[in-house]
C-alpha cells in the first residue's frame, strides 16, 4: 500500500517579515529519506518543530535574521558546511558539521553552502546550496536531504543544486557591496570551494576569491559577528548543554566507583555511557592519564596502566545536540587520596570553587581577570605548603589559562577576546590545575603529580548556573564512591 501523511512544521520565513506560518508539506511515507535525524522519522530523538535537538526552525530563523540585522545593508555572508574528512582511502571519520554553519542553518551535511542575503533594514533571503538527492550514491553513503527538503524542511528561501554552485555564486555576489566570509581560510570547510568553484571560468581566475575580486565587492571576516551571536547562549542552548553536562557528569561519577587497571579501559567505559541517553558520543579526544602523564595538558594515547598509589585525571564529556560541556575531575586509583595527594587536591578544589562562584554578572570579572585571580590564589597556597614560588613558578605549575568559552565547540567562538566582561548566558569552563615536573625544584612529596578540576558554567546575575554538578569533586565525595553500585542502563 503506497501510503502518504502531511508534515506541518513552522516555518519563519523572511519574506513574511518573521511571522511563523504553518506551512503543511505532503510528503509519501516511502520517501522519507533525509540526510539527518527529524520529528518525523525520529520522533525518539526530536520533538514536533525541531530541525536539532532541542533547537526550532524558528530558532533557526531567529539567529540568521539577528545576523543580517547586525550585517550593513547591501552585504551577504557566506558559510560553507564542513566535508567528509578521511583516514585513508575510503575509510571515513564520523562527519562532524562546522559549528557556525549549524548554528545558523540546522543543516547537519556535507558539501552545502549557506549564503544569507540582507536585502534592506528588516528583510534577509536565506540561499541553501545542497547535494540533490541520489539514489544510486545514496545507496553506498547514506541518505541525503536534498534540493527540496532544503526549501521545505530547512527553510530556506533560494535552494539550488550544489553542483551549480560556479553558475550561481557569481551572480550572487554581484549584488553584494560587502562580502563577510571566512572562506577559504575556513581549516574546517575550505575544501568546498576547490570541488565545486573548479570550473574553466573561476579555474583561469583563480577559484572563489577571483569571484570576489570580479565583483567589486568588499570581503571581510565574518568571525566577529558569529563569535557575538554565539558567545550568549539561549535557554533552548543552555538546556541542550544542560543534559549533555548532566550526562557525563554522571559518566564519570560511575568510572570513580570502579578499579581500572588501564587507562584504555577506563577511556572505552566513558565511550559507551556517553553513548546513551540520547547523547552523541564523546564530545572531543578524552584525557585519560594516570600518574605523571596527568602533567601533559592534552594527553590522550591513554595506552599505559594505571598504578593504584597514583591519581588518575580525566578530561572528557558527551555532545548533545551538537552541544559540548567540559569536565575534568582527578581522583586516586585506588579510591583513597594519600596524605600528599588529598593537601594539593584541597588546595586546587578551593581554588577552583571560589573562581566558579565569579562567574557572574554581578562580579564585573573577564575570564582573563578570572585567570589572575586563580594564578594568585594557587601561588599563595602552593608556597604555603613550602613549595618555592619564586620566578613565576606559577607558569610552570598552573601553564594554560584558567577557562574559556563552551558551546558548539569545546573552545566556542574561536578567537573572541577573553578580555570580554561576564554576560548573562555566557558559557564557560573554569578548570585550574597544578602540575608538578618530577624535579629537584619541587618538594619530593609532590613530584610528578599532575591534577585538574574543570566545570563548564553559565553565567548569570548573580549565582553561576553549574551545567557538569553530577561529576562529584569533594574529597569524601570521591572517597565514598569506591565500589558502590554502578548507575550505567
Amino acid at each position: 500500500m503506497n501510503c502518504s501523511f502531511r508534515i506541518l512544521r513552522p516555518v519563519a520565513r523572511s519574506r513574511w517579515r518573521g511571522v511563523p506560518v504553518k506551512r503543511s508539506i505532503s510528503v509519501s511515507a516511502a520517501e522519507l529519506r533525509f540526510g539527518q535525524p527529524l520529528h518525523e522519522t525520529h520522533p525518539h530523538l526530536l520533538q514536533a518543530g525541531e530541525i536539532t535537538p532541542g533547537i526550532t526552525a524558528q530558532e533557526y530563523y531567529d539567529r540568521r535574521a539577528k545576523l543580517a540585522k547586525a550585517l550593513p545593508k547591501g552585504s551577504i555572508a557566506v558559510l560553507a558546511a564542513s566535508d567528509v574528512k578521511y583516514r585513508s582511502g575510503a575509510v571515513f571519520y564520523k562527519f562532524h558539521q562546522d559549528p557556525d554553519f549549524l548554528y545558523l542553518t540546522g543543516f547537519n551535511e556535507p558539501d552545502a553552502l549557506a549564503i544569507i542575503e540582507k536585502t534592506d533594514d528588516d528583510e534577509h533571503n536565506f540561499h541553501l546550496y545542497v547535494r540533490p538527492k541520489n539514489p544510486k550514491i545514496e545507496q553506498w553513503e547514506g541518505s541525503r536531504s536534498g534540493v527540496q527538503a532544503a526549501e521545505d524542511v530547512f527553510n530556506a528561501d533560494t535552494t539550488g543544486d550544489i553542483d551549480n554552485l560556479p553558475k550561481i555564486l557569481p551572480e550572487v555576489i554581484k549584488r553584494a557591496e560587502t562580502v563577510y566570509t571566512d572562506l577559504p581560510n575556513n581549516r574546517i570547510s575550505r575544501n568546498i570551494l576547490s570541488r565545486y568553484l573548479s570550473g574553466a571560468e573561476l579555474t583561469r581566475t583563480g577559484g572563489i576569491m577571483s569571484v570576489f575580486r570580479d565583483s567589486n565587492a568588499k570581503v571581510k571576516p565574518l568571525r566577529s559577528y558569529m563569535n557575538e551571536l554565539r558567545v550568549i547562549k539561549s535557554e533552548t542552548e543552555i538546556k541542550n548543554m544542560r543534559k549533555a553536562g548532566q550526562h557525563s557528569g554522571r559518566a564519570i561519577t560511575d568510572a570513580m566507583r570502579q578499579s581500572w587497571t588501564a587507562e584504555k579501559d577506563l577511556d572505552a567505559f566513558l565511550d559507551y555511557w556517553f553513548k546513551q541517553d540520547g547523547c552523541d558520543g564523546p564530545a572531543y579526544v578524552p584525557v585519560v592519564a594516570g600518574g605523571i602523564n596527568a602533567n601533559t595538558i592534552h594527553y590522550v594515547t591513554n595506552d599505559m596502566l594505571l598504578k593504584p598509589d597514583e591519581l588518575v585525571l580525566v578530561d572528557a564529556g558527551a555532545e548533545y545536540g551538537g552541544y559540548i560541556t567540559d569536565i575534568s575531575r582527578t581522583w586516586p586509583v585506588n579510591g583513597k587520596f594519600s596524605p600528599a595527594q588529598k593537601d594539593l587536591y584541597q588546595l586546587l578544589l578551593n581554588v577552583q570553587r571560589s573562581c566558579v562562584s565569579l562567574c557572574t554578572v554581578s562580579s564585573q570579572l573577564t575570564l582573563d581577570r578570572l585567570h589572575r585571580i586563580a594564578s594568585q590564589t594557587l601561588a599563595d597556597g602552593l608556597k604555603d605548603l613550602g613549595f618555592d614560588m619564586s620566578n613565576d613558578a606559577i607558569t610552570t605549575l598552573f601553564p594554560h589559562h584558567v577557562g574559556h568559552y563552551v558551546g558548539l565547540d569545546v573552545h566556542d567562538s574561536p578567537g573572541l577576546t577573553r578580555g570580554k566582561a561576564f554576560e548573562k548566558g555566557m558559557c564557560v569552563t573554569v578548570e585550574p590545575g597544578i602540575y608538578v615536573p618530577d624535579d629537584e625544584r619541587w618538594p619530593a612529596w609532590a613530584r610528578g603529580i599532575g591534577m585538574r578540576i574543570e566545570d563548564s558554567v553559565c553565567v548569570d546575575d548573580d549565582s553561576p548556573y553549574i551545567l557538569t554538578t553530577e561529576a562529584v569533586k569533594e574529597v569524601d565525595d570521591i572517597e565514598a564512591l569506591k565500589g558502590t553500585k554502578s548507575r550505567l542502563n
